[in-house]
């Protein structure tokens, strides 16, 4: 890596934590400046644009979030451990961890109506995410642990949206037991699925 490419990363890496807790409008340059203690040319000598920063910024972020959820299922040799060890990594992380909460809802928050680039990325993340799912109950299907009956897409869309949502109210209210009783329900509906 150059060194050019070794500030270019530092940035983005010192800006993510910013972005993901202030949100796109509330993250000024000077605050990238006064976190990576570079000055304003040193900024934008890497980066077109704010913008351009954001979307490396989200890049970056759902890239270590997709690293992390990988690293809580290694190990696990069933699809139904790596759906309890997926709940498992959301029942306390986010809230624990000091980077402002998941930044596909942060971002896509924010993105919707005013960042078309932005929201098409979170729209492919969440896709990703998913997919996740739906591939490991189709895999459980298929390797005998759930009954045919269990529909990958809609659960897939059903733990997304309820571990998201749950997300949010864990943060706003510095909470994890909501996260807690959502990641039990879904453990309970995956346990009824299973042969």
């Amino acid at each position: 890596m150059t060194k050019a490419e070794k500030t270019r990363q530092f940035i983005i890496e010192t800006a993510a934590p910013i972005f993901n807790k202030k949100g796109i409008a509330g993250t000024a340059i000077s605050d990238i400046m006064e976190a990576t203690k570079l000055a304003k040319g040193g900024v934008y000598g890497n980066f077109e644009n704010k913008d351009e920063i954001c979307l490396e910024v989200f890049n970056y972020l759902t890239q270590s979030l997709g690293t992390a959820i990988n690293q809580s299922m290694e190990g696990k040799s069933s699809a139904k451990e790596k759906l309890f060890a997926l709940l498992g990594f959301y029942d306390n992380r986010l809230l624990a961890a000091n980077t402002g909460g998941c930044p596909i809802l942060n971002f896509g928050t924010e993105a919707d109506d005013t960042n078309p680039v932005i929201k098409q990325r979170v729209k492919e993340a969440i896709n990703v995410s998913q997919n996740r799912i739906a591939n490991l109950v189709k895999q459980g299907i298929e390797n005998g642990e759930f009954k045919a009956s269990f529909d990958p897409d809609t659960f897939a869309l059903k733990m997304f949206a309820m571990v998201e949502g749950a997300m949010l109210i864990s943060r706003v209210q510095n909470n994890n037991s909501q996260m807690k009783l959502i990641t039990g329900m879904l453990r309970a509906e995956i346990e009824g699925s299973s042969n």
